[in-house]
């Protein structure tokens, strides 16, 4: 299993909570829709980062193969204009 640890900073004036919970909405109901995606869950942020984003794949193909499937890269489109910074990990356990 690979784990996927996304931390983001929103541009300037942007709703913290309203953004927060956009990009929940769009990527938490890709589960189950994208194979090798076994959990994602969207929160907001503490100590100067806005939210992150914690996913678990099958494997490291399978994270590969998320980050350009077509439902990914459509969820994106709502908020990616929104991001200021993007800081992200993953290891396999």
């Amino acid at each position: 299993m690979v784990k996927h640890i996304v931390l983001y900073t929103l541009k300037d004036g942007v709703e913290k909570e309203k953004a927060v919970e956009l990009i929940r909405s769009v990527l938490e109901p890709l589960v189950g829709q994208i194979p090798g995606l076994r959990h994602l869950e969207v929160r907001q942020a503490y100590q100067g980062l806005d939210y992150a984003l914690y996913s678990e794949f099958d494997s490291k193909q399978a994270l590969a193969e998320y980050a350009e499937h077509p439902l990914h890269t459509a969820a994106k489109e709502h908020f990616f204009h929104l991001l200021a910074s993007r800081y992200s990990a993953d290891y396999e356990c």
